[in-house]
């Protein structure tokens, strides 16, 4: 069985709309991972799971089986929840999975969102079926997937997870929102950037943040983001064979991330020889 992956959203921070982030996409974060007749899997909850909701209900009439994970909630990882079309449908049934943050229950920030003050729409009032499943760091079971999570380095609880299809076949980490530098102050153990590099080891794609430049990380230190070569050493070290550079700075348009893009391979060919680089844009599509 084999299980194309979309990407939906691929910025971080806010949605960019506009000409000069049509090619490289302006909706935050949203990846699904799932063909016609399979239970969908949905990486994050962007503004990105709008275009995706749109979509589901072309293809599937409203009928929707999925499981989303959250890496966290801040807002550009949750924002598409509310817009998410498939949730007015009582045909609809949808487990979110994600983290408590600092003791507030998942299911409590998810309704904040959607609090009369701030939107018209509550949560409870959707129609569909939806189940809220607080998770940490471990390893569980979807349907098609054996799935195993990692704690970040990134403000708040923050997951990254890896996905291997029970059926066999290649696998995915989606690494987003985490600070591959020296900067920030994380309740991480001492040997997590070892744990990192297991937990990403051999696996065929990697997805991972590539927000800032180097010329100013430093700057950023402990606002739990990476630049594109440090994603790239990651990599390397973990005899990845794809990286995929993901949840672009906002200020970058369509030709900044191309210069970005040729600097990473140029990189990559010094460092990592045989790594594939590239770019994460809407509508992006690969199969595992």
């Amino acid at each position: 069985m084999t299980h194309p992956v979309t990407f939906w959203g691929t910025r971080g921070s806010i949605p960019t709309p506009g000409p000069d982030t049509a090619r490289y996409g302006g909706n935050t974060a949203c990846i699904s991972i799932g063909g016609r007749g399979q239970r969908l899997v949905i990486l994050d909850a962007g503004s990105g799971l709008r275009p995706l909701g749109h979509e589901l209900m072309k293809q599937r009439n409203g009928v929707l089986a999925a499981d989303i994970l959250l890496s966290h909630t801040h807002w550009d990882h949750i924002q598409g929840l509310p817009f998410f079309k498939p949730l007015s449908s009582r045909n609809t049934s949808v487990n979110i999975y994600g983290a408590a943050q600092e003791g507030v229950p998942l299911k409590d920030i998810l309704r904040r969102q959607m609090d009369p003050m701030v939107f018209p729409v509550p949560l409870n009032a959707l129609a569909a079926s939806l189940t809220v499943v607080e998770i940490s760091e471990g390893e569980f079971d979807l349907d098609d997937f054996r799935v195993c999570a990692l704690r970040l380095r990134h403000p708040g609880t923050t997951l990254g997870y890896r996905l291997a299809p029970c059926s066999g076949g290649r696998e995915v980490a989606y690494v987003t929102d985490n600070e591959l530098g020296t900067g920030g102050n994380y309740e991480v153990p001492p040997d997590w950037r070892a744990k990192l590099v297991q937990f990403v080891e051999g696996a065929d794609t990697l997805i991972h943040d590539a927000m800032y430049l180097d010329k100013i990380i430093q700057a950023r230190a402990g606002w739990g983001h990476s630049t594109p070569r440090q994603a790239v050493d990651l990599a390397g070290e973990a005899r990845c064979s794809r990286l995929i550079l993901f949840h672009h700075e906002p200020e970058h348009d369509d030709a900044a991330l191309d210069r970005l893009l040729a600097d990473t391979r140029s990189y990559a060919a010094r460092t990592a020889p045989g790594l594939s680089i590239e770019a994460a844009a809407e509508g992006m599509r690969f199969t595992l």
